[in-house]
């Protein structure tokens, strides 16, 4: 990468990620070197919003500088909350102004996000309304939010549909409800604790999901007053309050982007040490890297992931909740095991629509089949949905570079690193996206010593 790139880099660094929508990759480096990882996209945007409840000022550390953030601020500075950075990684929110909004300004900032559904909890205290546009996201499965709409019309709002979107209101106010979730949501989880902290009377959730995400949103929720506690099997107690004040939380560390650097070390044959990941909640990960044959080291302030030598290995991996192997992992895992002697299967149980980005794979030379209707006479440990899909994948095969058009979040950030690894050049467009969860991708490439021609 020349000096010039290096600068450009630098700078989109300093901002918040990709702003070209191109890149050319030269692939055959091994990517060496150290980075940084900051809090979790699935916890910095809800907390985020959680400060809408408190009655004072909030602080929220390490945050990380992406896309995905940034629609989250606009939102918030859309409803009357004054945004600030008092140094870098940190936002400072204060509720004191706290307002309605209409329609077009928060389609105008939501853009393709799914955020908006979470500031309904919240805001049906704080104004007694809120409105959701049409909801976008990436295409990886409907993702209906209709899980959200039910356990908010058990709270007691009620939800009229326009052609505008949908718009809820709260006449008589929230009251605690029983609710039990058809399936652990993270999302439909998030919507419960941050519309029943308020909720007049208690709340009990069951069925719900238990990420290490939603455990830091539960201990920030904690902080400003609430009372909560985790039951066994998945059952989750919340005892609403009068009152909520602000919070100062450090966000927990992003384990979906430390899982795709791990992948990328040892996809590129590279070295890869990654600050401020933490091992405890990544173990069900680390156990399948060492499986496939990453190697990995757990220090007091990161670990390190690399390729040892030798050749990997073929695995079965059945996506999950948590404490399951993580549906975002499979993604940059994938391309690992595209490098693997023998056949991988990958069963994807919790997006109905999450494999599209093998076809770009095997136009670099893979060799995976994706059976549509998964495969229902294989052993399994987790139960069958019937959505779900399987993979399989044959390796080792060589793979070379391509033309691609990033499709979402995860499956571009695995094409990239299909790239890195691959002979020749790899052309990508609308990698932007990659921006949403991925902050300083480009900087970091330049940094681990990627050979990429890009123009920020």
């Amino acid at each position: 990468m020349n000096s010039s790139l290096a600068l450009d880099a630098q700078k989109a660094g300093q901002r918040v990620g990709l702003t070209s929508d191109e890149i050319v990759i030269n692939g055959g480096t091994p990517l060496i070197g150290r980075i940084r990882v900051r809090g979790a996209k699935n916890l910095a945007t809800k907390a985020m919003v959680a400060a809408l409840l408190g009655d004072t000022p909030s602080l929220l550390k390490d945050v990380p500088e992406i896309s995905d953030v940034q629609v989250v601020r606009g939102l918030l500075e859309v409803y009357g909350v004054r945004v600030m950075s008092p140094s870098v990684g940190e936002l400072r929110f204060d509720t004191t102004n706290v307002e309605t909004a209409h329609f077009a300004e928060i389609d105008a900032h939501a853009g393709a996000s799914r955020i908006p559904i979470l500031f309904c909890g919240p805001l049906l205290h704080r104004t007694g309304e809120a409105l959701i546009p049409d909801l976008g996201g990436c295409r990886i499965g409907d993702r209906p939010i209709n899980f959200h709409l039910d356990a908010l019309r058990a709270f007691g709002a009620v939800v009229d549909k326009g052609h505008e979107g949908i718009r809820l209101t709260a006449p008589n106010g929230l009251t605690g409800a029983n609710i039990e979730l058809p399936y652990p949501s993270v999302g439909a989880t998030e919507q419960v604790l941050l519309t029943a902290v308020r909720a007049k009377g208690t709340t009990e959730l069951k069925n719900a999901a238990i990420e290490p995400e939603i455990m830091d949103l539960i201990a920030i929720l904690q902080k400003m007053g609430a009372i909560i506690s985790v039951e066994p099997n998945r059952v989750i107690l919340i005892e609403g309050v009068d009152r909520l004040i602000g919070y100062t939380h450090r966000a927990l560390f992003d384990r979906n982007e430390v899982a795709s650097w791990a992948a990328a070390a040892i996809v590129t044959h590279g070295d890869i040490f990654v600050e401020g990941a933490r091992q405890a909640e990544l173990m069900t990960f680390l156990n399948v890297y060492r499986k496939v044959g990453g190697a990995f080291d757990v220090q007091e302030d990161g670990i390190r992931f690399w390729h040892p030598g030798g050749v990997l290995n073929p695995v079965t991996i059945e996506t999950d909740v948590h404490p399951g192997f993580m549906t975002d992992w499979q993604q940059p895992l994938i391309v690992a095991l595209t490098q693997a002697h023998g056949t991988s299967i990958v069963h994807e149980t919790v997006y109905e629509n999450r494999f599209g980005f093998t076809e770009d794979l095997n136009e670099m030379g893979a060799d995976i089949v994706v059976h549509k209707s998964g495969l229902p006479d294989h052993p399994r440990r987790v139960a069958r949905r019937d959505f779900e899909q399987a993979a399989i994948i044959t390796g080792p095969t060589k793979l070379h570079g391509a033309d691609i058009r990033v499709p979402d979040l995860r499956g571009g950030f695995s094409h990239l690193i299909a790239a890195l690894s691959a002979e020749g050049q790899s052309k990508f467009i609308n990698v932007g996206i990659i921006s949403r969860g991925y902050e300083h991708i480009i900087e970091k490439l330049a940094t681990l010593g990627a050979n990429f021609e890009y123009e920020g």
